[in-house]
């Protein structure tokens, strides 16, 4: 019998990590049809509606070729309490329908707290994609949800070595997972980076916002920002336009202003100033290609801070700290309150494994599942 594995995504960041996933299931289940003494996997795919703006959803399926959803639980807005609720309530009744033998969580959304709850209280198993991370922030969102969901988790893939020993300051040994009780910690690399190695040719094809939007290689600066401390703190919103408006005075900027942003940003009086140009947001290769070409990223996004450090582009992080410390450590990142004008990067360290990060996850769980 094949073993069910059920992913629960709803949010950006989380279609792109399930991509390389899809991939290495995929790769399993043709081997299984070519080679019948194989172990083989079938798959449900949940899509919790946690984003549901076209620009931010439907246009990541459409450009990635991610396979439509069995269940779209269209979860939609709302304060967190809301949201993780409805994502626990509408998950359970999948999972009650399905009866998955392991759950497949990714990253640190109010999505993959709430299936990550719903499967711990029917007793299913779950794989925390991206496991081990730490801000040691507690005010943020993101930081409850993965720390909580690490300790639920039976399967905790770690994205880096810092993120392995997180973890083990927090208590997880690496132990077999074949009982209810116990946890196994993998340093498997990060899935993004995966997916890096897998557009960066692709996109070569599929964008062409360099043309569309009339810009010179390494002739601007790229921003993004949408995360809850910033957007809904309006003095805070205000300090990082005003840095923007200073640190890019002598380069245009390029901002695919995030939809949670546009109504905060309205209701602000400081406004960015004239070489901040606000686009709607991009598809997944246009982002790309415009972070590989700008001379400099400016963002809050976790994701993206490893997508320059990757594309070796100097980055601003626009919050107070990080979990990828190793972007810091190799100074191709800095945080916003540390910047002095420049950037000094060393030699380009690999801290986020080898671009296999996918298909040691499905083999792991592969080899658990058949041994248990």
């Amino acid at each position: 019998m094949p073993i069910k594995l059920l992913h629960v995504i709803g949010a950006r960041p989380q279609f792109i990590k399930y991509f390389p996933i899809q991939r290495a299931i995929d790769l399993v289940q043709t081997n299984s049809a070519v080679n019948s003494d194989s172990a083989s996997l079938s798959s449900v795919l949940v899509h919790t509606g946690q984003h549901y703006d076209y620009r931010m959803s439907q246009i990541f399926f459409e450009e990635l070729g991610i396979r439509k959803p069995d269940y779209h639980l269209e979860v939609g807005s709302g304060s967190h309490g809301v949201q993780t609720a409805l994502v626990l309530q509408r998950v359970e009744e999948v999972l009650i329908k399905e009866k998955p033998d392991i759950v497949v969580v990714y990253g640190d959304t109010n999505s993959t707290l709430g299936g990550a709850l719903a499967a711990a209280k029917l007793h299913i198993p779950i794989a925390h994609v991206e496991a081990g991370l730490r801000s040691f922030n507690k005010r943020m969102p993101e930081e409850v949800n993965r720390i909580l969901t690490d300790h639920v988790s039976r399967y905790l893939f770690c994205p880096s070595e810092t993120a392995v020993e997180n973890l083990r300051r927090e208590g997880f040994t690496n132990t077999s997972p074949r009982t209810a009780d116990t946890s196994r910690v993998l340093m498997v690399g990060d899935v993004m980076y995966d997916m890096v190695l897998l557009a960066l040719d692709l996109a070569k094809d599929k964008s062409d916002v360099l043309n569309r939007l009339h810009l010179e290689p390494k002739g601007y600066d790229l921003l993004t920002l949408h995360r809850a401390e910033n957007t809904d703190d309006p003095r805070r919103l205000e300090e990082i336009i005003t840095f923007i408006n200073e640190v890019t005075v002598q380069a245009p900027v390029i901002f695919p202003m995030h939809p949670r942003l546009a109504k905060a940003y309205a209701a602000v009086p400081r406004k960015f100033a004239a070489n901040v140009r606000v686009i709607d947001p991009l598809g997944y290769f246009d982002l790309l290609t415009a972070m590989k070409n700008a001379c400099r990223l400016l963002t809050d996004s976790g994701g993206m801070q490893k997508e320059a450090y990757w594309l070796q582009v100097p980055c601003i992080t626009l919050r107070d700290e990080t979990e990828w410390v190793e972007t810091i450590q190799s100074g191709w990142n800095i945080l916003w309150r540390n910047f002095q004008g420049a950037h000094s990067p060393l030699d380009f360290p690999h801290a986020y494994g080898d671009g296999n990060a996918a298909e040691m996850i499905i083999q792991t769980i592969l080899a658990n599942s058949t041994a248990s």
